[in-house]
């Protein structure tokens, strides 16, 4: 069971995956269609093929590992430097999720 609310003028969805709440907008001042992308969602989770949002799938382990291979692939000169700087960060943010979806922060 999901809810539709407003925020300012958009209108956004709350639905739950296994006890979770997601919140997600609908990008749309139309109450319609958050209302069809809450009974999207609500289908996906139902048939188990709701992958999750983005923000939940991304690691900082994984995008650790996609800024070493740029570097490799472009061959830049700073690599030993990047994997010097990774290694104090994976200290702490090792198998932290990126909670707010961007390639860290960017």
């Amino acid at each position: 069971m999901g809810a539709i609310y407003k925020r300012g003028d958009i209108f956004w969805i709350k639905y739950y995956r296994n006890g979770k709440a997601y919140r997600e907008s609908s990008k749309s001042i139309k109450e319609s269609i958050a209302k069809r992308l809450l009974r999207l969602r609500e289908g996906q989770i139902e048939e188990g093929k709701f992958p999750g949002l983005k923000i939940e799938r991304i690691t900082f382990d994984e995008l650790a590992e996609d800024i070493i291979n740029d570097y490799k692939v472009n061959q830049r000169k700073s690599l030993e430097t990047l994997l010097c700087r990774l290694l104090h960060l994976r200290a702490y943010f090792s198998g932290i999720r990126d909670r707010y979806g961007s390639a860290i922060y960017t």
